[in-house]
């Protein structure tokens, strides 16, 4: 039966990797449940096991103990964490934290495998190098947007992907999730996003930014 669940994950959300990979990984994979709020792998952890998301969301933060959190990319169902396979192929350990957006089912594979599943499957093998590409871009616009933005340029920037991802102008945020976001205070993103509103950009309601400006 776990099998089969692990099947149907994989033909509806990782129809590019060819029918015998999606076989072997539901045959040698195994489910894995995380509740929404609920960290997957720590920063300073030796990962077993890379993962590919098959529901809910899973945000990726770079830690630091005088810093606090940076957000750095989100993982959707169709994703897998780039960084968690380099630090499990190569036996370091992980450098970010994860934890679940919202409600997730992960498919877990064993790091062993990985090797096998690289010389045998080149659709497998596409996969890695295409999830290293996007996750390094996003790394990449992250470090842009510290570098050469201010935050309220950031804080727009930050709702109108957030518009685009969800596919809705009502986005359901509180301040503080979008401070542990932008790596900001609650108090500071309150003040910007009441700025927002008076020059029409947004509307706000209570744990809910309507987006008026083009995204």
């Amino acid at each position: 039966m776990p099998h089969t669940v692990i099947g149907q994950y994989l033909d509806d959300h990782f129809p590019f990797l060819d029918p015998a990979l999606r076989s072997t990984i539901a045959s040698i994979g195994f489910i894995r449940e995380i509740p929404a709020g609920g960290v997957l792998m720590r920063s300073g952890e030796f990962l077993k096991y890379t993962m590919l998301v098959a529901e809910g969301s899973i945000k990726v933060y770079r830690e630091s103990p005088e810093e606090g959190e940076i957000f750095m990319y989100e993982l959707e169902p169709g994703n897998a964490c780039a960084l968690s396979m380099i630090c499990a192929t190569t036996a370091r350990a992980s450098e970010v934290m994860g934890r679940a957006e919202k409600d997730a089912v992960l498919v877990m594979l064993p790091i062993e495998e990985m090797e096998t599943l690289m010389k045998e499957h080149k659709s497998w093998y596409r996969f890695v190098v295409e999830s290293y590409r996007s996750r390094f871009e996003e790394i990449l616009e992250v470090l842009d947007s510290v570098a050469f933005r201010s935050m309220d340029e950031r804080l727009q920037h930050y709702l109108g992907k957030q518009s685009i991802r969800l596919h809705t102008r009502e986005l359901k945020l509180t301040h503080h999730d979008i401070a542990s976001d932008l790596n900001s205070s609650r108090e500071v993103i309150s003040r910007l996003l009441k700025k927002m509103e008076q020059r029409g950009l947004v509307s706000l309601g209570r744990n809910i930014i309507e987006i008026k400006f083009v995204v």
